[in-house]
């Protein structure tokens, strides 16, 4: 199989819906193809950061969701709010295991929080772009739901990591 068709060369590409589409390159539905891809792009960054196997297992079942989100705008999707819940368990976990936040926290620490917190804001536009396609196409709402979660999984992440390095969190 070929990498390049040359048919985007006059900035369009096909989608499968129920049928073949065919959009122009900066329609809002590639847009939010791309930013879940570049997310997916930085959770492969932050995999490689993490030591404990039961995180980096963690992010690699959160990079195979964003593809689920991917279908479920194309056509169809296996993702499910139990993957929503699975996501709020970790929080609620992971919470229970650090410090409460007391002030807001700026990003950085070590390195893996500081990536976990670019996942996190690529996690937030991605849901940007998602609700404004929204207002175009319908979108499933556990995808909107596992979206908002994701980037909050993320931030405790970043200070799960941190706590983990025995990091001080920049605070404003």
């Amino acid at each position: 199989m070929k990498i390049y068709t040359k048919g985007g060369d006059q900035g369009t590409t096909q989608i499968y819906v129920d049928k073949p589409e065919r959009l122009g390159k900066q329609d809002i539905v590639l847009e939010c193809y791309g930013t879940l891809d570049e997310l997916n792009a930085h959770l492969g960054m932050l995999a490689c950061e993490l030591k404990e196997i039961a995180q980096l297992q963690a992010v690699q079942q959160i990079q195979q969701q964003l593809f689920q989100i991917g279908f479920a705008l194309s056509a169809s999707s296996k993702l499910t709010d139990d993957n929503v819940q699975q996501l709020e368990q970790q929080i609620d976990l992971w919470q229970s295991e650090i410090p409460p936040q007391t002030s807001f926290i700026l990003p950085g620490g070590c390195h893996s929080a500081a990536q976990a917190h670019i996942c996190r804001t690529i996690a937030r536009r991605a849901e940007r772009r998602m609700v404004e396609l929204n207002q175009q196409r319908e979108v499933p709402g556990v995808c909107l739901r596992y979206l908002n979660r994701l980037s909050d999984w993320l931030f405790v992440l970043a200070r799960v990591l941190n706590f983990q390095a025995g990091m001080d969190e920049p605070r404003v």
